[in-house]
């Protein structure tokens, strides 16, 4: 583990917040925006107050596409300003969605015009938040996880674009994007970060699997890293990736994030049974990191109801082993850190996150209540980590 990692990571904290930004369409149409339902917006100096009591510095934060541009190429900043000035407020640093889980009611990423408008989205952000914070590092996910959005929308008719059949052209689509928006960020901004967020999986074969199937499951467990190969110009070289392209790469995992392909089985994340196929999540890291030889990111990672404590303590125990093993991790993110609603259906709340809504409020979003045993195995978490961190370079120079 190099010694200067922390001194070379572009984040505020090793452990960051995730706030739950979606705003896309859900499976029946209705555009959600979970900004507002969640009660972030509504009790954002709380959350930020809160959050720092656990030495998270560093949070994901969202600009909702669908609400900033109601108008091709016109954008209404103000809610992404109030969100903004609380940053500065609180003195935390904030990680930015472009596009999470939704588009303007007038696109898809189908459209011929979809990636022109994200990357006119690209750098209209670099200019407003350049206006209002000229120095700062500015870090930004232009697409999140462009995998999930493209099964979602693509293939199980689960948001917009509300297709069956069509996964891979509308990764494309995406993606295409995706790229010409790192372009339109990296031209207006030189200096500015980029942190992609894809799911990591891992699929395998039933036990005596024959050989075509062997190579069906293997195709579609390295098919996780289509999109980032596509930025990095492996693949669809047509679109315009480049390697420069890539940067910080964001990983999501949780408790169903392995699974037998055919029949459909997800792999318990404890393994209690000793499946030897199920991997580790820090073997998962070190397999992504090889592959692309950049700092990863752990940027979503959460577990509902009773078992998350047991899942923060594995998370730890995982991290450990990561950077023990030499592999460049520079941050957890605990997402959602705030309870949420479901998306389709809004009225049963995940309790997956640090904090519970109480269902007995009239406006569940709008309380917070700690979740005890998540808290205990998160402070414990920290202090396991820190033991693997490397020392500031300040305290390396002042060791005798």
């Amino acid at each position: 583990m190099p010694h200067n990692l922390l001194a070379d990571s572009p984040f505020r904290s090793f452990w960051m917040a995730g706030f739950e930004c979606t705003d896309q369409q859900n499976a029946f149409g209705h555009r959600v925006d979970f900004l507002t339902l969640t009660g972030h917006l509504q009790l954002l100096d709380a959350d930020y107050q809160a959050i720092q009591q656990f030495g998270m510095s560093t949070v994901r934060e969202g600009i909702r596409w669908s609400q900033v541009e109601k108008t091709p190429y016109h954008y209404d900043w103000s809610t992404v300003l109030v969100l903004l000035e609380a940053g500065r407020r609180h003195g935390v640093q904030q990680v930015w969605d472009l596009c999470h889980f939704g588009y303007p009611d007038d696109l898809t990423p189908l459209h011929p015009l979809f990636a022109r408008r994200f990357a006119h989205l690209c750098r209209a952000f670099v200019e407003f938040y350049r206006q209002h914070c000229p120095e700062e590092v500015l870090i930004v996910t232009p697409i999140n996880e462009v995998s999930f959005m493209s099964w979602l929308g693509g293939d199980v008719r689960g948001t917009s674009p509300y297709c069956v059949g069509q996964g891979w052209e509308v990764k494309r689509g995406l993606m295409r994007a995706y790229i010409e928006g790192v372009a339109a960020l990296r031209e207006a901004d030189p200096g500015i970060r980029i942190l992609t967020t894809e799911p990591l999986i891992h699929v395998v074969p039933r036990v005596g699997a024959g050989p075509a199937e062997l190579r069906r499951v293997r195709e579609f467990d390295l098919n996780q890293f289509q999109s980032v190969d596509m930025l990095a110009g492996r693949l669809c070289p047509e679109l315009g990736g480049r390697p420069e392209y890539l940067d910080l790469l964001g990983f999501n995992y949780y408790y169903d994030n392995q699974w037998q392909q055919e029949p459909h089985v997800t792999l318990r994340w404890a393994n209690d049974d000793q499946d030897p196929r199920f991997w580790p999540l820090s073997a998962l890291l070190e397999r992504a990191h090889r592959r692309y030889n950049r700092p990863v990111v752990l940027t979503e990672t959460s577990h509902p109801g009773e078992d998350r404590a047991p899942w923060l303590r594995m998370i730890a125990e995982e991290a450990t082993r990561t950077l023990r093993a030499g592999v460049p991790l520079l941050g957890v993110c605990l997402y959602p850190i705030i309870d949420r609603p479901d998306w389709d259906h809004l009225t049963p709340w995940h309790r997956a996150g640090l904090w519970d809504a109480d269902l007995t409020h009239p406006t569940p979003g709008l309380t917070r209540l700690l979740h005890q045993p998540s808290a205990d195995a998160l402070l414990a978490a920290q202090q396991r980590v820190a033991e693997a961190l490397p020392q500031p370079v300040e305290l390396l120079l002042s060791t005798p």
